[in-house]
């Protein structure tokens, strides 16, 4: 009885667009691995500019300062709102408050509504959020604007990997993976060119106002495009619809009721939904959903494997966050560079290209298994670690650059096997979960104390070589946890049944979003 309720939910709702979208188990027509994977990219690459382009000279600018009785205004952001070193920090990092609370919420309501969606909605509020820091005009206008980045940041950055894990060729998981993440280096690379170089010649208002228009299109592209579902979760026309109007239709149909309960036109359900819709239902569906996902969150935390690449990998963002923020400035004070932006930025572009690629395609090559990713992940990161300390020891900015290269080289071949650790060491319906938590860990005791708190030493000890090299001896403590990780008892769990949130029903009209009997093919 339970497939009349669905059937009727694709009859009396959504009759009117059946021609339009076509049975619900059909791929989309603009659909293939390789454009998801491209599309993703240049998202994930317009993320990490604005990132790049807010800690970068042009934009962040300098402080104003009185020497021998004359001052100077200042320039960029710390200039216009005259910030201190620690006020300057923590800018950097207000957009993780927004995050941080919104990458959870996310995580579970893609369990009600279309990932693809999701991912739409959050676009808008960062695309209107990054317009709205090139309009203020003080430290806390920015800073609010700033968290609404971040709330908009948080459904792509939970919900993007999974769906290309789907959809990546079996052998070529984790170089996918790794070319979704090299994005991040890059992005931030070309933010630190992008705002130097409009911060100089336009203003850094400006910088914001563009990254905001280069948004547009893919926020039309989530909201009317056929979208996508992930492996684990079924969302078929009638629950996109009908659920999101009436919990109690929802209840029901999740516990395979045998009633139907939909009117046949949409005139007496929108009624029926006023009238049956109240407080107390409203508690009911929130309770659930709390209870849900305290179940699913306590199931994630016993995964002894998540645990501890996370543990590392909040220790090695830490790092990476400071360096992403500080260096710039680091570099000018340390080796009087001309142009620290796009000094830092074609370093950390090249070798986060060329690491991050290479961090996938080892991992394929020697076997995409979860003891590999930790041998990689182990060994890379110590080999970076070294070099990073190394380069900072160096009086020449000539014996600085090759060495810091070679670190950041080594670093950045992490990205693909830890968050390929991630992806497998939980069921397919944690995954989105899974990688909310391991962002909001990351961020929540990596990259947001690390900005605020390296200002905060450098303010103390005024001395950016010896700032630098306290900060890089904490890239040890991730060798340490991963090492750890090699020994651990793991399993691959990408292939397990999902055992949450799918009725009999919905098990029964899955269809993958390769046909199981269609070869993958790469375009």
């Amino acid at each position: 009885m339970a497939v009349t309720v669905v059937r009727d939910v694709e009859t009396g709702l959504d009759a009117s667009t059946s021609d339009r979208d076509g049975d619900a188990g059909d791929n989309p027509s603009w659909f293939t691995p390789k454009r998801l994977l491209v599309m993703f990219c240049i998202i994930n690459m317009l993320n990490y500019i604005d990132r790049g382009a807010i800690a970068s000279n042009g934009v962040n600018g300098t402080r104003k300062s009185c020497s021998g009785g004359t001052c100077t205004s200042g320039s960029g952001i710390q200039g216009d709102f005259d910030l201190n070193n620690l006020e300057d920090g923590t800018l950097s990092s207000a957009f993780m408050v927004g995050l941080l609370v919104s990458s959870l919420i996310f995580a579970c309501l893609v369990k009600r509504y279309n990932p693809f969606r999701l991912i739409g909605v959050g676009l808008l509020v960062w695309t209107i959020a990054t317009a709205g820091c090139g309009v203020s005009f003080d430290f806390w206008s920015i800073t609010i604007c700033r968290m609404f980045v971040g709330v908009g940041e948080a459904s792509f950055i939970s919900l993007a990997a999974p769906f290309i894990d789907d959809n990546a060729p079996v052998a070529q998981k984790t170089a996918w993976l790794g070319m979704f993440y090299m994005c991040i280096p890059t992005g931030i690379a070309l933010g630190y060119v992008y705002g130097g170089l409009v911060g100089k010649y336009l203003n850094w208002r400006v910088a914001f106002w563009g990254e905001s228009i280069l948004m547009v299109p893919f926020v039309i592209l989530g909201f009317v495009i056929k979208p996508l579902d992930l492996k684990g979760f079924a969302h078929n026309t009638g629950k996109e619809y009908g659920q999101m109007l009436n919990p109690e239709v929802q209840d029901q149909i999740n516990n395979n009721g045998t009633k139907n309960v939909l009117p046949s036109r949409i005139e007496d359900l929108s009624g029926k939904v006023r009238q049956n819709f109240s407080l107390s239902s409203f508690c009911h569906v929130l309770m659930t959903e709390i209870g849900r996902f305290s179940k699913d969150m306590k199931q994630l935390l016993q995964e002894k494997v998540f645990v501890i690449v996370v543990l590392g990998y909040i220790s090695y963002n830490f790092v990476i966050g400071a360096y992403s923020y500080w260096g710039p400035k680091a570099g000018q004070e340390i080796y009087n560079m001309a142009s620290a932006d796009i000094m830092f930025g074609g370093i950390t572009i090249v070798c986060g290209i060329v690491g991050t690629l290479a961090g996938g395609f080892i991992l394929d090559k020697i076997g995409s298994t979860i003891p590999n990713a930790f041998k990689l992940l182990s060994g890379a990161t110590f080999v970076g670690a070294i070099f990073c300390f190394g380069a900072f020891c160096f009086k020449s900015l000539y014996g600085f650059i090759p060495s810091f290269a070679v670190g950041e080289l080594s670093v950045f071949a992490t990205q693909a096997p830890v968050n390929f650790v991630c992806l497998h060491a939980v069921k397919p319906h944690l995954r989105p979960l899974a990688m909310a938590v391991s962002t909001v860990s990351i961020h929540i005791f990596g990259d947001v104390p690390s900005s605020p708190l390296v200002g905060l030493l450098q303010d103390k000890i005024n001395n950016w070589r010896e700032t630098a090299l306290i900060l890089t001896s904490i890239l040890f403590a991730a060798v340490v946890f991963w090492f750890i990780g090699i020994f651990v008892p793991s399993v691959d769990r990408f292939n397990e049944e999902s055992e949450y949130g799918l009725t009999a029903a919905e098990r029964s009209s899955i269809r993958p979003l390769l046909g199981e009997n269609e070869p993958r093919t790469s375009d």
